[in-house]
């Protein structure tokens, strides 16, 4: 029964957003990749996507890793589907964990952050590829991530109590930022990655509008605060230049765990998020509606086989 019900997972999201408001706006093209295997992606994006749907008239599409057969595999880290869709993208949404895709499909990818396009990542895209074995790529591990969301993958404080209990106590740094509008201090269940401090810094200029403080932490007990600070950014906007010389706005956010998204405070910035990156902070208001489309009972995070089975890849709602 699992896998019907999801095989009719896109179709009642497109029901549930038949009345979408008219906006002065040309009708947003967001293409959302999910390709990590821990923080259960595949749920949380389709759900933002739905939000932005409804309330904005997106158009969105997705691309995630999958198998042989085109049912979704967070563990296929060398497929994602559907990226040609970035070719007629406003706004690339990134979630993705040490991806070692094909050169064709990498393309994509590189064509899009370089088209002045916007962009958003979440959390573990501060190491979205991994290429062992491909000497030409390695620029790909740590140096495009640093480039393009600010950031490389260096460490974190801790999993310990994985989905039981929240594990960072989020505040707000710039309440006057506009992708802070309606966001309220919260506590998130994602441990605390460091990115700033030590002989860390997050690349070029760049605005932190969240820290987030460590509630519990290994680096504490192992007496490494001074190198790994227990606050740290867990947000910020930058520009990125690329290639072409064309400038994106990137927002980025640390958080993502997928209990994250049931509070609102969460599903709201990641919300203003794309906004702000569309170029459409005109629009961002306390009177979004942020409640999901459909009930948004995640899996927790996880690896293996902790992701819902059976369900096929679908690229639109």
């Amino acid at each position: 029964m699992r896998h019907l019900f999801f095989a009719s997972f896109a179709i009642l999201l497109l029901a549930s957003c038949a009345k979408p408001l008219t906006l002065p706006h040309k009708q947003p093209h967001i293409v959302f990749i999910s390709g990590e295997e821990e923080y259960r992606s595949e749920e949380s994006l389709p759900m933002l996507a739905a939000i932005m749907k409804r309330e904005f008239n997106a158009k969105v599409s997705f691309c995630f890793s999958t198998d042989s057969l085109g049912y979704i595999d967070p563990n296929a880290s060398t497929n994602i589907q559907n990226l040609q869709a970035l070719k007629t993208a406003d706004l690339a949404v990134f979630f993705c964990r040490f991806r070692a895709l094909p050169d064709d499909q990498l393309k994509f990818i590189d064509d899009y952050v370089n088209s002045g396009g916007g962009i958003v990542g979440f959390r573990t895209s501060t190491h979205t590829f991994l290429y062992k074995d491909k000497p030409s790529h390695t620029k790909y591990n740590d140096k495009w991530p640093t480039e393009v969301f600010g950031q490389q993958w260096i460490t974190h404080h801790g999993h310990f109590d994985d989905g039981a209990n929240p594990l960072t106590d989020v505040s707000i740094t710039l309440p006057s930022n506009i992708v802070n509008t309606g966001v309220q201090p919260f506590r998130a269940y994602s441990w605390l990655y460091h990115v700033d401090g030590g002989k860390w810094r997050i690349n070029g200029d760049h605005n932190p509008i969240l820290h987030g403080t460590s509630l519990k932490s290994q680096h504490e007990k192992d007496g490494k605060t001074s190198e790994f600070g227990l606050t740290q950014p867990i947000a910020w906007t930058r520009m990125f230049i690329g290639n072409k010389n064309k400038k994106s706005r990137v927002f980025f956010t640390t958080l993502g765990h997928p209990y994250d998204f049931r509070d609102g405070n969460m599903r709201r910035l990641a919300i203003n998020g794309m906004l702000w990156s569309l170029g459409m902070e005109d629009q961002i208001s306390t009177s979004i509606n942020v409640t999901p489309v459909n009930s948004y009972n995640p899996s927790n995070s996880g690896f293996g086989k902790k992701y819902k089975q059976n369900i096929k890849a679908f690229t639109t709602l």
